[in-house]
């Protein structure tokens, strides 16, 4: 048997991966104690961190959305259903919201005095309107527990396979209040919940508990647990919890290497992932598009940022004349909807296009406020791939290709293999590009259709690219549907049953 990890000590040699080290660093020796964890990602040789409280919040909270399950599937799909139903109403109380609102006065605060950014925290009267109408629709979903999908008949028995709930969904995501109702969607399939918002978005989190979460999970007779919110600011809590292998699936929402490394910690605990590590979509545009579309989808995928929204642009090169004015124009337009210039990135291709006047410095608007930068900078092909996290700022790529099959090429190569859009008459030039682009999701126009209540009228936990593969078994859109497991039920229907083999 081995021993627990006491002390680290600055220098020491941690192995992963098989033949790799990673080197202990002064700060995390002196501030790791008797009792913490030390999480190794094999892939990276990262060192993480969890202080000992952390992760005991963490496993107390695991453990009651886990006793909350098993007895999940005594509770009747009634039951449900009002929770959904109470949960829409207390947020339309406003004297409830009041105080949500305020606790998220609050934490847009703090985060704006850090430099924060702050477009999906600010819990709007709009995010407020969403919140509820997916919790209506949950209410209003039919329950698929217990739901046969197939039946086999032999000679005096069957065997029915019946949707079951999966177990313990545990989901991380950003400061976006509103993701909070959708998280809740995986009780319609018979799952519970436990999760981690990010700290900008805590008070509020905790307000929603109190004044609409908790009085609908008591009031409706479900188990205590059943939802449950991980109440700590520390990221750890996240690593605490994506360890934990009582969960059942681990969901991870927001961007970048963050994502990647609370996934690379489930994928190493045994714990199946639902990522959505980058996201920014891709469209291009040829000698079929019509010119006025083309400028109208562009602006439409800009009015603000998120993962759908427009990155990176294609534009094939004898098209480019005509269409690379447009994408201008729509891109000052809405930096213009914003108050804002806009901010264009561009690759060696596209230079000979660009006029002079984007070319000039501007005042870009960031997170931290307004900088004075180069309206137009160029990137490597290499670069073309990267997310621009904007604030106000619409910011994309602009890169002039020979043909719509190079710009195939460059979205399999570069992008993160999530949205892509060929705006186009010519339907054969379009069923050869969703032929050969490896998307999930794929259309003609604007791209910020995609999104699981907008497209399927159902709350989406979770959006999944292909950038580490396609997904077995499902689609890109994770909903609190989409998460069941099979059951076999076998019934005997005579004595005389037997093996004769």
């Amino acid at each position: 048997m081995g021993k627990n990890l006491e002390s680290l000590t600055t220098g020491m040699r941690i192995p992963y991966g098989g033949n790799n080290v990673a080197t202990v660093s002064e700060e995390l020796a002196s501030e790791f104690e008797s009792g913490d964890r030390l999480i190794v990602i094999q892939t990276t040789g990262d060192l993480l961190h969890v202080p000992a409280d952390v992760w005991n919040i963490s496993s107390k909270t695991v453990e009651r959305a886990h006793n909350a399950f098993l007895e999940i599937g005594s509770v009747d799909n009634e039951s449900i259903t009002q929770f959904f139903k109470l949960f829409a109403d207390y947020l339309s109380d406003e004297e409830r919201f009041s105080a949500i609102k305020d606790a998220n006065n609050e934490d847009v605060r703090v985060a704006k005095s850090k430099g924060r950014s702050t477009t999906r925290l600010i819990l709007s009267e709009k995010m407020r309107e969403d919140m509820v109408d997916g919790l209506r629709l949950w209410e209003n979903t039919p329950s698929q527990r217990g739901a046969i999908k197939e039946e086999i008949t032999h000679d005096g028995w069957k065997v029915k396979l019946m949707m079951a709930g999966l177990g313990v969904v545990g989901f991380i995501f950003e400061g976006r209040p509103n993701v909070f109702a959708d998280a809740t969607g995986v009780l319609r399939s018979g799952n519970t919940v436990v999760f981690r918002i990010g700290s900008d978005a805590l008070l509020t989190a905790n307000a929603i508990v109190e004044q609409a979460l908790d009085p609908a999970l008591k009031k409706s007779g479900l188990p205590i647990g059943s939802v449950s919110l991980i109440n700590s600011a520390e990221r750890s809590a996240g690593y605490a919890m994506f360890s934990d292998q009582r969960l059942a699936l681990a969901v991870a929402r927001g961007s970048g290497p963050a994502v990647a490394q609370l996934g690379s910690v489930a994928k190493q605990s045994g714990i199946p992932v639902s990522l959505h590590g980058t996201g920014g979509a891709w469209l291009v545009g040829s000698s079929s598009s019509s010119p006025q579309m083309f400028k109208s989808v562009i602006y439409h995928s800009l009015d603000r940022k998120v993962c759908n929204t427009l990155n990176t642009c294609c534009i094939t090169k004898e098209a480019a004349s005509v269409l690379v004015p447009e994408f201008l124009t729509a891109l000052t337009e809405a930096g213009e909807a914003r108050g804002a210039s806009a901010k264009l990135h561009i690759t060696e291709s596209a230079d000979p296009f660009i006029p002079d006047e984007w070319r000039e410095t501007v005042a870009i608007k960031r997170s931290e406020g307004e900088v004075v930068e180069p309206q137009t900078e160029e990137i490597k092909i290499e670069e073309i791939g990267i997310e621009w996290e904007w604030e106000n700022s619409p910011e994309v790529t602009l890169v002039v290709v020979e043909s719509v099959s190079e710009a195939i090429t460059l979205f399999n190569s570069y992008s993160p293999q999530f949205v892509a859009s060929l705006v186009t008459e010519d339907e054969k030039e379009f069923e050869a590009f969703f032929d050969g682009i490896n998307a999930p999701f794929v259309g003609n126009g604007f791209t910020r259709w995609v999104d699981g209540q907008y497209a399927l009228n159902r709350p989406e936990l979770g959006l999944s690219n292909w950038q580490y593969g396609r997904l077995f078994g499902r689609g890109g859109v994770l909903s609190g549907d989409s998460i069941f497991t099979i059951r076999t039920l076998a019934i005997q229907e005579t004595s005389e049953i037997t093996r004769r083999s």
